[in-house]
């Protein structure tokens, strides 16, 4: 190569693998420093869409598991209520027996029946006053087979939603509840059931019987929704367990593997700049051929 002083294509060769040598130093860099592998589109353009796409999911996913986790506190406190009707149905059949029996008189039947029906309105303030978050569980609000998701304020059976789209079969069911008041039930005055008699009273443990395996289908009912809803959970959070993995194999930066870049980009560009500084100065060597 000629000696020249109108140009340094020397300097010029070793200024561009100095840009280029920095440059990838950079991106090295700022790998490290954030953990990313793709942290700009210019990265990974078809990575980045598809890392968004499972983070969407991810996200959704593990709202799905919450709102799964808010369903079972739900039927929680469904069958709490229930637990407590249940003792008020148990007592009230004690008294019926009480009361069927010929040892006492209609005075002291009046009395028994008066706790018996302090019992029912016990059982009916219950299913009337029980809620979760505003919403009444065991007053029949829930117990339509029908559900209308259109309004401000949604009617019919509830909608435990926990999967990423919309699909009946796979992202949401339905919780219903049928109504556990005592004239549901089918005992108490709003029922017309009383044990003031003889007969009435002996009536009424049919009656109760079957109050009892009324609120014992409903309590089977939220016990079989609530395993499922905890299979749900379980399967809900392998599923984003598997998602973080996939989505950590596209996103996330191999630091062994970008430390080994980093470390040639740094040997290369303090090369390069070595390069540099000897570069500029071959062009006084013609300096001294004129001197």
């Amino acid at each position: 190569m000629a000696l020249v002083i109108n140009h340094n294509l020397m300097a010029a060769n070793a200024s561009r693998n100095l840009n280029t040598a920095y440059n990838a130093l950079s991106v090295s860099t700022r790998r490290l420093s954030s953990g990313l592998r793709i942290t700009t589109a210019a990265d990974d353009a078809a990575g980045l869409a598809v890392r968004e796409l499972m983070r969407a999911d991810i996200a959704s996913l593990n709202q799905g598991v919450r709102n799964a986790n808010d369903a079972i506190s739900m039927i929680q406190t469904a069958d709490g209520a229930l637990g407590v009707i249940d003792e008020k149905l148990i007592r009230m059949k004690e008294l019926a027996e009480q009361a069927a029996t010929g040892t006492y008189s209609s005075d002291q039947r009046l009395i028994i029946d008066s706790e018996y029906q302090a019992m029912a309105s016990e059982i009916t303030r219950i299913a009337n006053a029980t809620d979760f978050n505003g919403i009444y569980l065991l007053n029949g609000n829930l117990s339509s087979s029908t559900h209308d998701g259109s309004k401000l304020q949604s009617t019919g059976k509830l909608k435990v939603h926990f999967g990423t789209a919309n699909d009946s079969a796979e992202d949401y069911y339905y919780v219903q509840i049928n109504k556990a008041t005592a004239s549901s039930l089918g005992v108490g005055l709003a029922a017309g059931n009383s044990i003031s008699t003889q007969q009435a009273a002996q009536e009424s443990l049919d009656k109760i019987n079957n109050a009892i395996l009324s609120k014992d289908k409903i309590r089977a009912n939220l016990g079989a929704l609530q395993n499922r809803l905890e299979n749900t959970i379980t399967n809900l959070e392998i599923q984003a367990e598997n998602l973080q993995a996939a989505e950590s194999q596209i996103s996330d930066v191999d630091v062994a593997t970008e430390m080994t870049e980093f470390v040639r980009e740094q040997i290369l560009t303090q090369s390069a700049v070595a390069m540099l500084s000897q570069a500029n100065s071959l062009p006084r060597m013609a300096l001294q051929l004129m001197g």
